[in-house]
């Protein structure tokens, strides 16, 4: 009976600390935020994983959840979650959470953004052709074979497009050497979307991403699965796709005439 009353006080001290944020911040949250659900959400996802949260600091789970405010993500749509590590509280945005925030926040306007898994015997290739790098995928029906590779794609409204390709191996890599939780339940249990979130993280640094207050720049840093004192190691070098695909031709021919030497 005394450690139900424990937990009930708990979980009254960080309602109470997550609604003194997000009252103190409120500039801060998104348009059209309804708080009262949020903090009722928030209790949901925390009673569910009493275990889990048990040894966590309120403020430490207050100052998590809140992120996830800040940056209008769903706790109970996967988009968003926070993970007990010890005393502490990560917050960690999900592969549906990146793609809501790249398409919301992109300067350019995005059409469609997504990753995809390559397994051994689909069909996967990049070319140029005519000036323009193209990516072709064709993926065997109902495949669970082994993972090869992951790539992520945006396509903008005005034509142009981005993409950026990573190994099973750079993934892994990338997971062993610069992760905050490299054994997460994540990466235990699903490891097919962390590899799509890794790449598609790695793209969305090559997007200009216009947040509209600190605050949510702030969240979505936190978000990554990496440490921010070594993501920068890992900053890929995204493929971009002109909309005009004979301009780059043009460009090429005048570059090569300017530094030709003279006969």
């Amino acid at each position: 009976m005394g450690e139900i009353s424990e937990t009930r006080e708990k979980l009254e001290v960080i309602k109470k600390q997550i609604d003194t944020e997000l009252t103190k911040n409120i500039q801060a949250l998104p348009e059209g935020f309804n708080k009262q659900r949020f903090i009722l959400n928030c209790c949901t996802v925390i009673s569910d994983n009493q275990k889990g949260f048990a040894d966590v600091k309120p403020q430490w789970v207050a100052a998590a959840f809140v992120k996830g405010a800040y940056l209008g993500l769903d706790f109970f749509n996967g988009e968003c979650y926070v993970i007990p590590y010890g005393s502490k509280a990560n917050f960690q945005t999900d592969y549906k959470g990146e793609i809501k925030l790249a398409k919301r926040y992109s300067k350019n306007p995005i059409k469609d953004i997504y990753a995809k898994n390559v397994r051994e015997g689909d069909f996967f290739e990049e070319r140029i052709e005519n000036g323009n790098q193209i990516v072709n995928f064709r993926p065997e029906p109902f495949s669970d074979k082994k993972i090869i590779g992951t790539f992520a794609v945006v396509l903008y409204k005005d034509g142009s497009m981005m993409y950026d390709t990573m190994s099973v191996s750079e993934i892994e890599h990338t997971r062993t050497s610069y992760s905050k939780a490299a054994n997460s339940k994540a990466w235990k249990e699903s490891p097919g979307e962390m590899y799509k979130k890794t790449v598609l993280r790695r793209l969305c640094k090559m997007i200009d991403l216009d947040f509209d207050n600190i605050e949510q720049q702030q969240a979505f840093d936190d978000g990554s699965d990496f440490d921010p004192n070594k993501e920068n190691v890992i900053d890929g070098q995204a493929r971009e796709v002109a909309t005009d695909p004979f301009k780059a031709i043009e460009e090429s021919t005048e570059a090569e005439e300017v530094d030709s030497p003279q006969q």
